[in-house]
């Protein structure tokens, strides 16, 4: 293969990858300035941390939902983990395992739960989103037996060390796409856009797609628990149904982003995007006074538009 025809076949693999983002770059910007508008001292260092620091469960649970995605599946459970992994923070941390045991449990807890609904959808092969969403009336369920109520302990110093006046949310995003652009380099994170687009293919080339899936639920649920002990850090306990508008968050913005419901398209900075999209709005809306319902119906929207959209350039650009 000559060099230039490496470069064009490299240059096309990355225009379709990043497909759409101009547009939602402008759209993103444009939030961005009503924002402003609305609250002027939203660039001060003060009021930027505590934005980001808002937006992190957000962008966490995007990025849990794009791993998913991008293997051709979904995830329906994304809330209850959520909720799931701040009660269990906020009850280990408590326990004779103190502050770093409950971290450490809370985040096995989610890569176990990943890890077994990755084995029974990509080995058992019952579809991601029957999975998913018994998975989510089961988590739903154990947050509640274990805190039926708010409640639970999360120690000052990681409360404030998370939720303070610090940077170390902004260091957080930094290591989450760190930890992306590594995961990728694997075999498992290569084989995760190859097992979306084309299964067989990939795995008659060798890709260990199985693998690939199950690892991919198993990053999954580490972010969605990692979400939930940075929201009971926030909030200073844990709670079994914080986490439940984050299903929806989730699916809204990693398909903002650019993530195919199909599997084998899109990328992190996209869902990333689409997640401070999303973010910006709900702020928006609260400077507007519209009710709390808008968000859901904003959400809703969102992912209903984003769809079809390529569905309608596809009908305009057939002949008569």
């Amino acid at each position: 293969m000559s060099g230039t025809v490496r470069r064009r076949l490299y240059w096309a693999i990355q225009w379709r990858r990043n497909e759409g983002l101009g547009a939602l770059g402008i759209v993103l910007l444009a939030a961005a300035v009503l924002y402003a508008v609305l609250f002027p001292g939203i660039f001060g260092a003060g009021a930027l941390n505590k934005f980001v620091q808002g937006w992190f469960p957000t962008a966490l649970v995007a990025a849990a939902e794009t791993i998913v995605m991008l293997t051709g599946g979904i995830d329906l459970a994304v809330g209850p983990m959520v909720s799931l992994g701040s009660v269990v923070a906020a009850s280990t941390m408590q326990s004779p395992l103190g502050t770093a045991g409950g971290v450490l449990a809370t985040l096995a807890l989610g890569i176990g739960v990943g890890s077994f609904v990755g084995w029974v959808v990509a080995v058992a092969r019952y579809p991601a989103i029957i999975v998913t969403l018994a998975m989510s009336f089961v988590i739903r369920g154990v947050a509640l037996l274990i805190l039926p109520r708010p409640g639970g302990f999360v120690p000052h110093g990681l409360s404030d060390l998370l939720a303070g006046n610090r940077p170390v949310t902004a260091l957080l995003l930094v290591l989450l796409v760190l930890a992306w652009k590594l995961y990728q380099a694997t075999p498992l994170g290569l084989g995760l856009v190859a097992a979306g687009d084309n299964a067989e293919g990939a795995y008659r080339s060798g890709v260990g797609v199985t693998a690939s899936r199950i690892s991919a639920y198993a990053a999954s649920g580490m972010l969605q628990a990692l979400a939930g002990l940075y929201v009971a850090a926030q909030t200073g306990s844990g709670d079994p149904l914080i986490g439940e508008p984050l299903t929806l968050a989730a699916i809204a913005a990693a398909v903002l982003g650019g993530v195919s419901f199909l599997g084998g398209q899109g990328t992190l900075r996209g869902a990333l995007a689409g997640s401070l999209l999303m973010s910006i709005l709900i702020n928006v809306m609260f400077f507007l006074r519209l009710p709390l319902v808008a968000q859901y119906v904003v959400q809703g929207a969102i992912i209903v538009v984003t769809v079809a959209l390529p569905r309608l350039r596809a009908a305009a650009r057939r002949p008569v």
